[in-house]
C-alpha cells in the first residue's frame, strides 16, 4: 500500500453531414467567407507601400487581424519580461512568463508565414504586370500565384484556430486519479488496466509518469492510485478522460463465463503550486507511521508514511510512496492542493460544468462516458458518438478520441467567435 486519497455560424448543409472533422475545417473557413474584408496597412514590410499594397490581398476579417496584433504585442512584451534580470532571479515568474510566451510562439510564428505569403502574393501580380510580354514566365507566375493562394487559405484556417479561446490551465501537468468504481474486485482489475492504458499513451507521448499514490486491491489492480503525469500540454489531451469509463468483459475471477459490467472514476487534476493554492498549516492534521512493504529496513522501522488530513474538506492523503518522512510530507502536500484546487474549479465553474465531481460522479454504470466492450473488441465514447478499436486503445492509442473531442470543443468555440463577427459587421 502507498498513498491512499478519501473524503464560427454553421455551415451549408452538406458540411453539417461531414465527419466531425471536415466540419471543424469548413466552420474555419466559413469565417472568412462571411468576413472576407482587406485591411489596409498590414502586410509583412511593416509600413512600406509595398506591404499595405499587399494587404488589399489579406482575407482574415479585421476582427481576427485585430486580436493577431494584440497577440504580436503580448508576445513581444513577454519576450522583454524574460530578458529582465529580475525576473530571471525569480525562478516561478520565470517559468510562468515561458509558459505564457510558449504558448503564443506557433501563432506568432503562423502569423509571419501568412504575412509573408500576402506579401509573396503582391510581389507576384507585380510581376505579372512586369512580364506580360513574355508567356513563359508569366505561366510560371500564375503556377506560384495558384499555390499561394492555398497555402493562403490553410494559414488562414491555422490562424482563426489558434486564435481560439484556449483553457489556460491547458500548459500544466496533472495528477491522474484512477479509483474502481462498482464492480467489486474486477473494478479494481479494470482500474489497473486503465492506469497501465494511461502510461502507454503518456510514454507515446514523451511524457513522464511517476506513481504518486496507490491502494492495491485485494485480487490485482488497485482500489485507488494517483500518477503524476508531466510533459508538454499534458492536461489540454487528458482532461478529456475525466468520468466514469465502463467495462463490460468475463472478468479472470468469473468461472461461469458470464460477462460482467465494471466501472472505474477517472478525474484530471491540473497541477498547482503555493501561489495557487495556500494551504493554512492550522488547517492540517498531520502524523507519522510505518510504511511496511517493499523499501528496505528504512521504511519498515522508520516511520516515513505520512498521514495527512485537512480538517476544513475532510480530505485524507496517506502517502508512503516515498523512501523519506520529508519526500511523503511533500508529495502528500501536492496531491492535497491538486485537490483543493480541483474544489475551487468546481465552485468558479459549477454553472457550466464541475471538473470532477459532477463528471466522475458517484461511479455508478449510468453515469458513463465510454464503454469498453471486451466481446466485440470495440471502445464506444459516448461524447464523440465515435467507435475504436479495443486492442489499440488499450494498449495507449487514445488519440484518436481525443482529437474527435478538441473537434467538438473546436466547433463550438468557432461557432461563438462567427456570432461575434457577426455582430460586429452589423
Amino acid at each position: 500500500m502507498a498513498c491512499i486519497t478519501m473524503g464560427v455560424a454553421a455551415t451549408a448543409a452538406t458540411a453539417a453531414k461531414a465527419p466531425k472533422h471536415s466540419q471543424l475545417r469548413a466552420s474555419a473557413s466559413s469565417l472568412h467567407g462571411a468576413a472576407r474584408l482587406s485591411v489596409p496597412g498590414r502586410g509583412a514590410r511593416g509600413s512600406s507601400s509595398r506591404a499595405k499594397r499587399a494587404c488589399t490581398t489579406c482575407a482574415l476579417p479585421s476582427y481576427v487581424m485585430s486580436k493577431l496584433d494584440a497577440t504580436r504585442t503580448t508576445y513581444k512584451q513577454l519576450t522583454m519580461q524574460l530578458a529582465d534580470p529580475e525576473v530571471a532571479a525569480d525562478a516561478k515568474a520565470y517559468t510562468k512568463i515561458s509558459r505564457e510566451s510558449a504558448a503564443l510562439t506557433e501563432t506568432i510564428e503562423t502569423f509571419d508565414r501568412y504575412q509573408e505569403t500576402v506579401q509573396a502574393l503582391a510581389d507576384g501580380k507585380e510581376m505579372m504586370g512586369e512580364a506580360s510580354g513574355d508567356p513563359e514566365m508569366l505561366e510560371m507566375i500564375k503556377e506560384e500565384q495558384k499555390e499561394l493562394n492555398q497555402e493562403l487559405a490553410t494559414l488562414e484556417e491555422q490562424l482563426t484556430l489558434l486564435l481560439l479561446p484556449s483553457d489556460p490551465l491547458d500548459e500544466r501537468n496533472i495528477m491522474l486519479e484512477v479509483r474502481a468504481g462498482t464492480g467489486g474486485d474486477e473494478a479494481g482489475i479494470w482500474c489497473g488496466d486503465l492506469m497501465r492504458m494511461y502510461s502507454r499513451f503518456a510514454e507515446n507521448e514523451g511524457w513522464k509518469v511517476s506513481m504518486a499514490s496507490s491502494a492495491e486491491a485485494d485480487m490485482g489492480g488497485y482500489k485507488e492510485v494517483i500518477m503524476e503525469v508531466t510533459g508538454f500540454k499534458v492536461y489540454s489531451k487528458l482532461k478529456w478522460e475525466a468520468g466514469v469509463h465502463r467495462v463490460q468483459r468475463v472478468p479472470a475471477t468469473e468461472s461461469g463465463g458470464r460477462v460482467h459490467t465494471s466501472t472505474a472514476t477517472v478525474a484530471v487534476m491540473p497541477e498547482v503550486d503555493e501561489v495557487d493554492v495556500q494551504v493554512d498549516p492550522k488547517d492540517i492534521e498531520m502524523t507519522t507511521a510505518r510504511s511496511g512493504g517493499a523499501g528496505g529496513q528504512n521504511v519498515n522501522k522508520v516511520e516515513t508514511a505520512i498521514d495527512l488530513i485537512h480538517k476544513p474538506t475532510g480530505i485524507r492523503v496517506f502517502c508512503t510512496e516515498e523512501r523519506s518522512q520529508l519526500k511523503n510530507k511533500i508529495r502528500a502536500m501536492e496531491i492535497l492542493r491538486a485537490k483543493l484546487f480541483q474544489i475551487q474549479m468546481e465552485e468558479q465553474m459549477a454553472e457550466i460544468s464541475s471538473r470532477r465531481k459532477l463528471q466522475v460522479g458517484s461511479g455508478s454504470r449510468s453515469e458513463k462516458i465510454r464503454t469498453y466492450n471486451y466481446k466485440d473488441n470495440r471502445v464506444s465514447d459516448h461524447r464523440a458518438k465515435e467507435n475504436f478499436d479495443l486492442n489499440n486503445f488499450m494498449n495507449g492509442s487514445i488519440g484518436g478520441a481525443i482529437d474527435a473531442l478538441l473537434a467538438i470543443e473546436q466547433q463550438d468555440k468557432l461557432e461563438e467567435l462567427a456570432e461575434e463577427l457577426a455582430v460586429g459587421q452589423i
